[in-house]
């Protein structure tokens, strides 16, 4: 006789924005397929895929991931595979007929909209809810993570800082009963790649140039060179690891728009480097019991920071029972974030949050 095949759990996906990240999942998704079903018993279905400017694909029985990837890649609009007419995000979220949305569009530091009333409407219609976008975990946190209890479904968002290291896992499963009093850390790859770049003789100007040619910086840098990107990061991070909420507003924000050539070399000459340190502790004489600050800062060699360089990142995480406990990832790509999508992925389906 043969043996009994284990039992398997199946699964319909559907991505809600289909960039870099979104392509990478897919590629990750196909990579994972075998080791998914023989080892976790999950099987999958991705039964929609939309993008921004590129159209939308529904298909119940499930795209045709491939053919699907190839095409797009070549230029081809995603409506070419739906088998229903699909008007707008809300609409293709309402039609897809997902268990679980991942959701990847642009961020937006100030409301985390529209992203949030995705977030929202998946949750509503039933899905289990996955995001890269920090927007939301920012603007939405208790909001989305209550409705996900109330509905028996879960809320993650591992990819939201620090791409695919398990910052929010680690807090969540790896920290019971423990206060989080303080964090810092390098959490915006790019100013850290500029630095870097900067150190080794180039124009900020110029190091801006390459970063957007990688694919690292967007068209409009200001997010990161302004300190946006920091300030949403550590509003995601206070939300959630000391359960305060806030917001990039109220984050003491400078870049690192005003650093020369001049005092990148002088730090360079005396030993030191200049790095963009996010920071963040609890202060019961402070709005809301928080400092935060992200600000450029001369780096000696003895700082765990000195030699995290190019696109890596790492965050410092203190709590009253452990001291620091340090994670460090080393120049993260599109698909170090799949990874932290799929990795909620399988967290939501194995052990839906309580």
């Amino acid at each position: 006789m043969s043996p009994t095949p284990p039992p398997y759990s199946e699964f319909k996906l559907a991505l809600l924005g289909f960039g870099n990240v979104g392509q990478a999942l897919i590629e990750l998704l196909l990579e994972k397929e075998l080791t998914l079903k023989d080892e976790l018993g999950i099987i999958y279905r991705v039964v929609g895929i939309a993008s921004g400017n590129h159209g939308a694909a529904i298909n119940p029985g499930g795209l045709s991931l491939p053919e699907v990837l190839k095409s797009y890649r070549n230029g081809v609009s995603l409506d070419e595979f739906s088998e229903l007419p699909i008007s707008g995000s809300l609409e293709f979220i309402q039609n897809c007929g997902a268990d679980l949305l991942f959701e990847t569009t642009p961020v937006n530091y100030q409301t985390g909209q529209p992203a949030l009333d995705f977030l929202r409407q998946a949750l509503e219609g039933g899905m289990h809810a996955v995001t890269a976008n920090k927007g939301p975990v920012v603007h939405g946190y208790r909001e989305l993570t209550n409705l996900a209890k109330l509905r028996g479904l879960s809320f993650l968002f591992e990819s939201s800082v620090m791409d695919g290291a398990p910052v929010f896992s680690i807090a969540r499963c790896g920290l019971p009963g423990a206060k989080v009093i303080s964090f810092s850390g390098l959490l915006n790859s790019t100013t850290n790649l500029i630095l870097t770049r900067m150190e080794n003789g180039e124009s900020q100007e110029e190091a801006v140039a390459y970063a957007q040619s990688i694919g690292i910086a967007e068209t409009d840098p200001r997010g990161d060179i302004d300190g946006w990107d920091a300030a949403v990061k550590i509003a995601a991070l206070v939300t959630v690891l000391m359960d305060i909420p806030y917001t990039p507003d109220q984050v003491n924000r400078t870049g690192i728009r005003a650093l020369t050539p001049d005092m990148i070399q002088e730090a360079k000459e005396t030993g030191k480097r200049w790095k963009l340190v996010c920071t963040a502790h609890r202060d019961d004489s402070a709005p809301q019991g928080i400092i935060a600050s992200v600000q450029p800062k001369k780096i000696s060699p003895e700082s765990r920071f000195f030699n995290v360089l190019g696109t890596s990142a790492i965050l410092e995480i203190e709590s009253d029972v452990l001291g620091k406990l340090a994670l460090i990832e080393e120049n993260p790509s599109p698909r170090s974030t799949a990874y932290g999508l799929l990795a909620d992925f399988l967290n939501a389906v194995n052990h839906p949050l309580d």
